[in-house]
């Protein structure tokens, strides 16, 4: 169900974003390791946000 798919990339977004403002955080307060720690975990929710929204479409369109 594309509703589904959605979801799971509104979540992953959300994750990303979060995960986001904390490296921003870590960095502020020069602890890098930490900083690039969920830096690395935004790149990952991202792109698996992407890969949700792709399959959310997808299935948006086979089902017209």
């Amino acid at each position: 169900m594309p509703k589904d798919a959605h979801n799971k990339a509104a979540e992953h977004h959300e994750n990303a974003a979060k995960s986001h403002k904390l490296a921003a955080e870590h960095h502020g307060k020069g602890d890098h390791t930490k900083g690039r720690e969920e830096s690395s975990k935004a790149k990952t929710h991202s792109k698996t946000a992407h890969d949700h929204s792709e399959m959310a479409d997808d299935k948006s369109r086979a089902a017209k």
